[in-house]
């Protein structure tokens, strides 16, 4: 079986060519790897075949062009992943049990139901209220270890926590905690979110389990608040705010840096940062 690393970098690689016409064939071969044995621990690992995976993260990743970019033409959107403009619409219908025109009037909301407040609706701020908390910032690379998970979005808080316990001696005054996230939460299942969590290290560290994670232009708005009103804070960013600046995010993923965490309140001060261009 192939280790976690090597499933982790035919992750990203197929994260990078989702706009392409990419096949698991492409995927295995770049790393030259055994197909049969590729196919066998990419599932083993993930819960998912490798063409599940392309072909879901196609789907989440051009939902998620249709809500930020509203102007955009639907048919370009799926043409780009692939598709022709028959075949996306009836594979979006599929997946997202909605067709992509009824999706995209369905996320020009003033709130949405939260994961972790299923009873009720929270509202999203104003566009205003928003822009007066978000300062352009360019930002560095970030040298850390991290874990990749794929999984439960509700449960982020426990991997967190043993995330840190895991790795305690690594941590310094100026470590800084870091997620990087690959996909909506909203948009995909939440028992296949995927995301890195994530703490600055050393260049020296000795870990296998160590990247690079990109900096550059973010839009970076600072929360001070509950784990739990990070998920609507967020979307409210995205389905309020993107749409109505004069910014566009770039190939990038989206982190969100963790200035001050309180185990016992469950309360935190991080900044959400968008990458734009």
């Amino acid at each position: 079986m192939l280790n976690k690393e090597l499933i982790n970098k035919s992750i990203d690689f197929i994260l990078q060519h989702l706009e392409d016409d990419i096949s698991v064939d492409d995927v295995a071969n770049h790393f030259y790897f055994s197909k049969f044995y590729f196919c066998r621990s990419f599932k083993a690992m993930t819960g998912e075949s490798v063409y599940e995976f392309i072909k879901r993260m196609k789907l989440d990743q051009s939902a998620v062009e249709i809500k930020l970019e509203k102007e955009k033409p639907i048919t370009n959107i799926g043409i780009n992943y692939g598709y022709s403009s028959s075949n996306y619409s009836t594979a979006f219908q599929k997946h997202h049990n909605i067709s992509p025109a009824k999706f995209r009037k369905s996320v020009d909301v003033t709130g949405m139901t939260s994961p972790f407040y299923p009873e009720g609706l929270s509202g999203f701020d104003t566009f205003e209220g928003y822009n007066s908390k978000i300062k352009m910032q360019e930002l560095p690379d970030f040298f850390v270890i991290y874990e990749r998970i794929i999984g439960n979005y509700i449960e982020l808080k426990d991997n967190w926590f043993q995330f840190l316990d895991q790795y305690s001696d690594h941590i310094k005054v100026d470590t800084l905690m870091i997620e990087r996230f690959y996909d909506d939460p909203a948009i995909t299942s939440l028992n296949r979110c995927l995301c890195d969590i994530c703490m600055t290290t050393d260049e020296s560290c000795t870990l296998k389990n160590v990247t690079l994670v990109k900096g550059g232009k973010f839009a970076v708005y600072c929360f001070d608040g509950k784990i739990e009103d990070i998920f609507c804070t967020i979307q409210g960013i995205f389905s309020v705010w993107l749409p109505k600046s004069d910014y566009e995010m770039d190939g990038r993923c989206g982190l969100n840096i963790y200035r001050e965490i309180n185990k016992e309140s469950g309360c935190v001060i991080m900044d959400i940062c968008i990458p734009i261009r």
